[in-house]
């Protein structure tokens, strides 16, 4: 059973309309699913004192994130947009953390990546997990296989002990099995998937 005080932080992964409704541009499989049980622990969380921060796709019109621009997806996540939106159903009451703002590569909550020269940038998420005097993470979100794998191996490289809920989270797989891989990775990473 996941526990949390004041000393953790529940991290939501980008539960926007694109991913989590299935009139998404980016919709993923059972996505909608996932928002129910995140904010059951979002309830969970605030009630044992724990610091409640959210990620958010929130790309500009044109990247080369986006196929129109010679990338690998859809349009998705474009800011001041429906589908950037987190899903209605979703309980947001905490700091957001918007990444790809600047037509950035955004899969990790923890950085950026410029697409074409591939340089790194941080987001505010560590400096504001610090801030609010976190040690440890518990994660949800979408997508397992991109958003949610990222976000973890960045957390475990800055030595956060990370657990993610199984049951809250669901893979894109483009191609077959990359949940699984990305789960994998997530446990070789030091991960609890519980």
């Amino acid at each position: 059973m996941t526990t949390y005080d004041g000393s953790t932080a529940l991290l939501v992964v980008d539960l926007q309309h694109d991913f989590a409704d299935p009139a998404g541009s980016l919709y993923v499989q059972g996505g909608e699913d996932v928002v129910p049980i995140a904010n059951a622990e979002i309830a969970k969380a605030r009630g044992g004192g724990a610091t409640v921060l959210y990620t958010q796709d929130w790309h500009p019109e044109h990247t080369p994130h986006f196929s129109q621009d010679g990338g690998p997806w859809p349009v998705h996540c474009v800011r001041e947009t429906w589908g950037g939106e987190f899903h209605d159903d979703l309980v947001v009451e905490g700091p957001i953390v918007r990444k790809g703002e600047d037509g950035t590569d955004g899969y990790s909550g923890f950085s950026v990546r410029d697409p074409d020269s591939g340089e790194r940038k941080d987001t505010i998420l560590h400096e504001a997990l610090r801030a609010a005097g976190v040690k440890r993470l518990v994660i949800v979100g979408l997508a397992t296989d991109y958003c949610v794998v990222e976000t973890v191996l960045d957390a475990r490289v800055l030595g956060y002990p990370v657990e993610v809920l199984s049951a809250g989270i669901r893979a894109v797989d483009l191609e077959p099995g990359d949940g699984t891989r990305a789960i994998g990775r997530m446990r070789d990473a030091g991960a609890e998937i519980s």
